[in-house]
């Protein structure tokens, strides 16, 4: 429902779901849990670091019903063109194949080493034909410099002409190979630090616990149960207007998000944060710069069909676009922006993760804080 999370590691939980899961960016392999239990005083609250495995679909949701995209453009779409080229390092693709097929396997991601690694080559060899081609163009344009005579002049033109062409056919096909090649590449997950164990939460582990869980004399309830009790939550009329994994707060609940909401904000205010309320929809270039796949085969991304633009799934992606491309000087760090946004998320994936409660995704109010440093 609404968390305060500050980039760098530290997660500060507010009680409020059972459960609350916080991706880092993509070029982290490091998920952090923490788990608050209900009904539980602060002085006694458990928090848990746990390094689980990396997936593409690593947003876990906890809700009622599989999800079922609201907008359309959610999967991989062939005729979109290459938005933004991420800086990739091909040649370590090709000498590390083998340990990034693995890397993507358990990631559970849909990249594909081999026609990356195929595509390379391809467009290394083209490359060499097309410089080869160039300096042939080259020699002969030195040697029209010299006394030729006639003949030999109309026949360096003739052959200039010809390698011109040449160059010409192969550059347009050079050109849409490293596009595809871009493509399929962007495709592929960063490699999983060694440390994050592999497989499900059974194989997690407890990096730290702070207090103890509370004991209860009675048989406890979770969220679910005790919202519908005090008509707290709406499923059933939520399902109808916007389908599954939403859901209507009601009454206390309501009141509770704004002051958890408020809460943040008069913690994080007198530190020297600038509070923002960022944009819903952000262009599918600024999402890809921070390291998500808009149009992927498992994307978590709503993409509003027939534009470039995306539902934003986190502030941070609206927060990181007002500084990209531009270069800040040392005196004005460190930023400390603290913003509000809804958080739409497809969850793709995760059906079957979990089957009950409040959605950690889908639509969410959410609060980010970041404090950017000088590395």
């Amino acid at each position: 429902m609404a968390a305060a999370a500050v980039a760098g590691g530290s997660v500060h939980t507010l009680g409020v779901s059972t459960a609350l899961l916080y991706r880092l960016p993509l070029s982290s392999s490091t998920l952090l849990r923490a788990f608050t239990p209900l009904a539980t005083p602060r002085s006694t609250r458990k928090l848990e670091w746990r390094y689980g495995a990396a997936r593409c679909a690593a947003n876990v949701a906890v809700s009622t019903q599989d999800v079922a995209p609201a907008i359309s453009g959610a999967g991989a779409d062939e005729g979109l063109k290459q938005t933004w080229k991420a800086s990739i390092d091909f040649k370590f693709i090709r000498e590390n194949k083998e340990a990034i097929a693995t890397n993507i396997q358990n990631r559970k991601c849909g990249g594909d080493v081999e026609q990356v690694v195929q595509l390379y080559e391809q467009s290394v060899s083209l490359n060499q034909e097309v410089d080869k081609l160039r300096a042939e163009r080259n020699a002969i344009a030195n040697a029209m410099k010299g006394k030729l005579d006639a003949s030999r002049r109309e026949e360096l033109i003739e052959q200039g002409k010809q390698l011109k062409e040449q160059v010409s056919e192969l550059e347009v096909e050079l050109t849409m190979l490293q596009e595809k090649l871009q493509m399929e590449g962007q495709r592929i997950p960063n490699m999983t630090h060694p440390a994050v164990p592999i497989g499900s939460e059974d194989v997690a582990t407890l990096r730290k616990e702070v207090g103890s869980q509370r004991e209860f004399p009675f048989p406890v309830r979770d969220h679910v149960d005790l919202g519908l009790a005090l008509d707290l939550f709406d499923f059933e009329a939520a399902s109808e207007v916007s389908g599954t994994k939403f859901y209507y707060l009601k009454n206390e609940a309501v009141l509770l998000e704004m002051a958890l909401i408020n809460w943040t904000m008069s913690k994080l205010l007198p530190k020297g944060f600038t509070p923002l309320s960022t944009p819903d929809l952000i262009r599918s270039t600024v999402v890809e710069k921070c390291g998500f796949q808009p149009r992927g085969q498992n994307t978590q991304v709503y993409s509003v069909e027939g534009t470039d633009l995306c539902l934003a799934g986190t502030a941070e992606i609206p927060v990181g676009g007002m500084y990209m491309d531009s270069m800040l000087p040392e005196s004005a760090l460190p930023l400390k922006l603290l913003a509000y946004s809804h958080c739409f998320r497809t969850e793709a994936g995760a059906a079957g993760s979990a089957t009950r409660g409040v959605s950690t995704g889908v639509c969410t109010g959410f609060i980010s804080s970041a404090k950017w440093r000088c590395l």
